[in-house]
């Protein structure tokens, strides 16, 4: 297989003494679509920023973050520069954080082309041509609106619009429809997974939804107290997952039980990095865990169609 276009390698990431992130190992290879899942806490925001080094001040980092081959943390900062606008694209949660509130939709899409080298009228020209292909309707008249004008919805896709204009070859999606209501998060999400395969873009896709990330990606990768327990490919999510927490996640999606009962939870409450135990992070909350689960920590290894790290799996 080739290079992966995207590599974590052993990624640990500290605040003080404090660990965020334990052992992020992970590929992503050029136009595949993986899905980082897991409750709130488990790390999965902390990893996409330090694929483009916006982790908070103070943040210490070992292992290595790859693009393309090259260390970006030991990028210069006019390579960085030039990987943030041209190569890496992000789409943040909430859209309304991302655009000016005072500025028009035209100016903040023109501004990201013009820095391309764009003249004025040919940045206009390449912003109304970016709206429609998102699905933007009245193209014209929307360059001309202010954020506050337009819905949750129209927005995230101006916010799409302006990552795809640089002609991406990684996407960032870091739970790009959290804030928008079910209908506008599928129609969100199929714009996306348009987009990346039409410009063979990889996607790296940040979710709290299963259902969701299975849909738009290729491979899941679940994602617990600041590590990877399991990676799989997403038709087999369901048949297929080993780790008890992937297990636990799918037992507790709506509709896995009928009308009128209660809908089981993972059991015990979400664990920060730093208050796991020394085994297995899932230990304290896991059902199945023995003696050697509090103690010895499993390795990721191949089990079935996919890697799991639990003792109570035997790999391939």
């Amino acid at each position: 297989m080739s290079m992966p276009l995207l590599r974590f390698e052993s990624l640990r990431v500290r605040l003080g003494e404090r660990p965020i992130l334990r052992d992020v190992t992970l590929d992503v290879h050029a136009g595949e679509a993986v899905g980082l899942v897991g409750e709130s806490g488990s790390g999965k925001s902390m990893t996409v920023k330090s694929v483009v080094r916006q982790l908070p001040e103070g943040a210490t980092v070992a292992g290595k973050v790859r693009f393309g081959g090259a260390d970006v943390h030991a990028m210069t900062a006019a390579e960085l520069r030039r990987m943030r606008s041209r190569e890496v694209a992000m789409v943040f949660q909430d859209p309304r954080a991302t655009v000016n509130p005072v500025r028009t939709v035209g100016d903040f899409l023109t501004e990201v082309l013009r820095d391309q080298g764009l003249g004025r009228a040919e940045a206009t020209r390449r912003a109304a041509g970016l709206l429609a292909e998102v699905g933007v309707d009245h193209v014209e008249r929307r360059l001309g609106q202010r954020p506050y004008e337009l819905s949750g919805g129209l927005l995230q896709r101006v916010v799409i619009a302006a990552a795809l204009a640089g002609e991406p070859r990684l996407i960032l999606a870091d739970e790009p429809t959290t804030a928008l209501d079910v209908t506008t998060q599928e129609e969100v999400v199929a714009i996306l997974n348009e987009q990346r395969h039409r410009r063979s873009a990889a996607l790296l896709f940040i979710s709290h939804d299963l259902e969701l990330a299975a849909a738009v990606c290729d491979r899941i990768a679940v994602m617990y107290a600041g590590e990877i327990v399991e990676i799989l490919p997403a038709g087999r999510l369901h048949s297929d997952a080993r780790h008890p927490y992937t297990r636990a996640l799918l037992r507790s999606r709506p509709g896995t039980v009928p009308p009128g009962e209660r809908l089981e939870t993972v059991p015990g409450v979400p664990q920060s990095a730093d208050a796991v135990p020394a085994g297995c992070v899932f230990a304290d909350r896991c059902p199945h865990a023995e003696e050697r689960c509090r103690s010895v920590r499993p390795a990721l290894l191949a089990i079935g169609p996919g890697s799991a790290a639990c003792h109570l799996e035997v790999p391939c």
